[in-house]
C-alpha cells in the first residue's frame, strides 16, 4: 500500500516542478538539450566513422558493377564517385580487398581478354568465330598490358591481319593502331617502346607498322613511316642532348646555385654507316712457302749413224768399247715465297658526334649592402673561365672536332629568393604528416570550431534567458512579500516619542521606502522586458492554493 502512495508523491512532485519552472523555461531546456544531443552525436559519429580512401580509379561500367556487387556480397561499406569509376573503402581494408578482388580476376580492365575461351562451346563454334574471338582476345590483353605503362590511363588496340591470298608469292603484312589517354604526355622512349611491345606480341607485324593517337587526335607514331633507322637516329641525339645537358647544368648550378644558370647544348650527329676494308703487305716479313728441284741428265754415243744388225744386238755396244762423246746435265730448283699480308676491315656505325655546340648562361653574385638590399655584382673572368673549363670537361671538349663552348655573365630578370626553403627539421622532420593525418587533423579543427560556435552562439543565450526568469521571479517575489513581512504598527502621531527614537524611526523609514520603490523600479523594468515570463509566474500565483 506504501508503493503506489510512493509513485503518486513522484509524479505530484514532478508535476509541480514542471509547473514551478514554466512553459517557456522547459521549452528552452529540452531545445539546449536537444542541441547538445544532435552535436554529441554528430561528432561521435564523424569521428567513429571509417577513413575512406581510394580503391580504384578510372573503372569501366561492366568492372564498377562487378566490384560493387561483390563489395555489398561481403557487406563492406563503400562510396561511389566521379560517376561510378572510382570506388572508395575504408583505409584498413583496402588492401585485403584489392587482393580478395584480384583472386577474382578484378577488375577486368573494360576488355576482352583470354577468358573469351573459357565458356565457350568449341565443338559448335565455326572457325570464323573462333578467328574473331583469337583477335578479340589478342586486342584485349594487349590494352591491359599498355595500360600497365606509367602515364597512361586507358588504352584500346585495333589489329589487322590480313589471311594471304590463294596463289599469291607475297603475304600482305599486318598493322596495328592504338589510341591512348594519357596524364600530361608520353615521352619517345615510352611510345617507341609500345610499339616493340605491340609488335613483339603478333606474328609478322613490324613496329613500323604501329600507328599511335592520344586522346585529342595527336599522331604520336606514324605507322606508314619506311625509314625507322631516321627516328632511332633522332631518338637518340635527343637522348644525348639531354643527358650532356643535365651534367652541365649539375656541375654548373653546384657552382653558381640552383637555378642560377641557363644551359642549351647541340649536337650534331652523323648518321651514316662507313665500311673501309684495307691490305698492307710488307716485303721485308718473306716466307718460305714451298721449295721443287729437278735435275736432267742425257749422254750420246757415235756410231756414225750405221744401222747394223750388230749395232742393234744388246749388249753389243760394251762389248766394243766405243766412248761415248756427248754428255749433258740440267738442275732446275723453283722456291715459292709468301709475302707478308695485313687485312683490315673497320666499319662505323651510324651516331658519331661531329660537333657538340654549349652555351651556358649564368648569373651574377648577389650580396646585401648597408641597407639590407640585394646587391648585384658581376662575376670575374677568372671564374667565368673555370666555369668554362669545367664544361669542356664534362661533354669531353674536341677542339680537332670543333667542339665550341661559350659562358656568358648576364644578370637574370628575376632576384634569388632571400628566404630560402628548407627542410622540415624538430618535431615537424620527425613527424612527417601525410595528407590524410593532415586532412584529418583539419576536420578534428573545424568540428572543434563549430562546437564552440554552438557553444557561445545557442547554449550560452539559452542559459542567460533562463537565468533572467529566476531573476524575475525572485525580484517579484521579494517586492510583493517585502512590505507585509517588514510592516510594523506605526506609532500614533500624537503620541509624544524619545527625540534619539524618533530619529531612528524616520531613518529606518526612508530607507525602507527607498529600497521598495527601487526594487518597484526594477520589478517594472524586468517586468517590461520579459512580458511572457511576468505573465507566466502571476499565473503560477494565481494557481496555488491559498494557505
Amino acid at each position: 500500500m506504501k508503493r503506489p502512495k510512493l509513485w503518486g508523491g513522484c509524479l505530484q512532485g514532478l508535476a509541480d516542478f514542471l509547473k514551478s519552472i514554466g512553459a517557456a523555461r522547459f521549452g528552452a531546456m529540452i531545445a539546449v538539450t536537444a542541441a547538445l544531443i544532435g552535436f554529441f552525436a554528430f561528432v561521435i559519429m564523424r569521428v567513429t566513422t571509417p577513413q575512406m580512401t581510394t580503391l580504384f580509379t578510372d573503372l569501366s561500367v561492366e568492372d564498377s558493377s562487378s566490384i560493387i556487387k561483390d563489395l555489398e556480397r561481403q557487406g563492406i561499406q563503400f562510396e561511389i564517385r566521379n560517376e561510378g569509376s572510382i570506388i572508395m573503402v575504408p583505409k584498413d581494408k583496402v588492401t585485403r580487398l584489392r587482393m580478395k578482388l584480384a583472386e577474382g580476376g578484378l577488375p577486368k580492365g573494360g576488355g576482352v581478354g583470354y577468358e573469351v575461351f573459357d565458356k565457350s562451346d568449341a565443338l559448335g563454334t565455326t572457325s570464323f568465330v573462333q578467328n574473331i574471338n583469337h583477335l578479340r582476345a589478342l586486342e584485349g590483353e594487349l590494352a591491359r598490358t599498355i595500360r600497365a605503362i606509367d602515364r597512361i590511363q586507358a588504352a584500346r588496340v585495333h589489329l589487322v591481319l590480313p589471311e594471304r591470298p590463294l596463289f599469291a608469292r607475297e603475304a600482305p603484312e599486318p598493322s596495328a593502331s592504338i589510341v591512348v589517354r594519357v596524364r600530361g604526355s608520353l615521352e619517345a622512349q615510352q611510345i617507341r617502346a609500345i610499339r616493340h611491345l605491340v609488335a613483339s606480341a603478333v606474328n609478322g607485324l613490324k613496329p613500323q607498322r604501329v600507328s599511335i593517337v592520344d586522346e585529342a587526335g595527336q599522331l604520336l607514331a606514324d605507322g606508314a613511316q619506311t625509314d625507322p633507322e631516321q627516328a632511332i637516329g633522332e631518338e637518340r641525339r635527343i637522348a644525348f642532348e639531354k643527358r650532356m645537358r643535365k651534367q652541365v647544368e649539375d656541375i654548373v648550378s653546384s657552382v653558381v646555385g640552383s637555378g642560377r644558370a641557363r644551359v642549351q647544348l647541340s649536337a650534331d650527329f652523323d648518321f651514316n654507316k662507313i665500311t673501309q676494308t684495307s691490305d698492307k703487305f710488307d716485303p721485308e716479313g718473306r716466307v718460305l712457302r714451298s721449295s721443287q728441284t729437278r735435275e736432267e741428265q742425257s749422254m750420246t754415243a757415235d756410231n756414225n749413224g750405221q744401222v747394223t744388225v750388230n749395232n742393234e744386238l744388246p749388249g753389243n755396244q760394251q762389248n766394243n768399247g766405243v766412248a761415248a762423246k756427248d754428255q749433258s746435265k740440267k738442275t732446275e730448283e723453283t722456291n715459292n715465297y709468301e709475302i707478308s699480308r695485313t687485312t683490315k676491315t673497320e666499319v662505323t656505325e651510324a651516331g658519331r658526334v661531329n660537333r657538340i655546340s654549349v652555351a651556358v648562361l649564368v648569373d651574377g653574385i648577389y650580396t646585401k649592402n648597408d641597407k639590407g638590399e640585394l646587391a648585384y655584382q658581376d662575376r670575374t673572368k677568372e671564374q667565368l673561365d673555370r666555369i668554362a673549363t669545367l664544361v669542356r670537361s664534362a661533354i669531353g671538349f674536341d677542339q680537332k672536332r670543333g667542339d665550341q663552348v661559350e659562358v656568358v655573365n648576364l644578370r637574370f630578370a628575376d632576384a634569388p629568393s632571400t628566404a630560402p626553403i628548407g627542410e622540415p627539421g624538430g618535431l615537424l622532420g620527425m613527424l612527417q604528416f601525410t595528407k590524410d593525418d593532415v586532412m584529418y587533423f583539419v576536420e578534428l579543427g573545424v568540428m572543434m570550431l563549430l562546437g564552440l560556435v554552438v557553444l557561445f552562439l545557442v547554449i550560452r543565450p539559452l542559459v542567460k534567458r533562463i537565468l533572467a526568469s529566476d531573476e524575475v521571479a525572485a525580484a517579484i517575489s521579494g517586492v510583493l512579500s517585502g512590505p507585509a513581512a517588514s510592516e510594523e504598527p506605526a506609532p500614533a502621531t500624537g503620541q509624544p516619542l524619545l527625540p534619539s527614537g524618533a530619529a531612528s524611526a524616520i531613518d529606518v523609514a526612508t530607507i525602507q521606502g527607498q529600497v521598495h520603490a527601487q526594487s518597484v523600479h526594477r520589478v517594472g523594468e524586468l517586468a517590461e522586458r520579459n512580458p511572457n515570463e511576468t505573465v507566466a509566474i502571476i499565473r503560477q500565483w494565481l494557481t496555488e492554493p491559498a494557505k
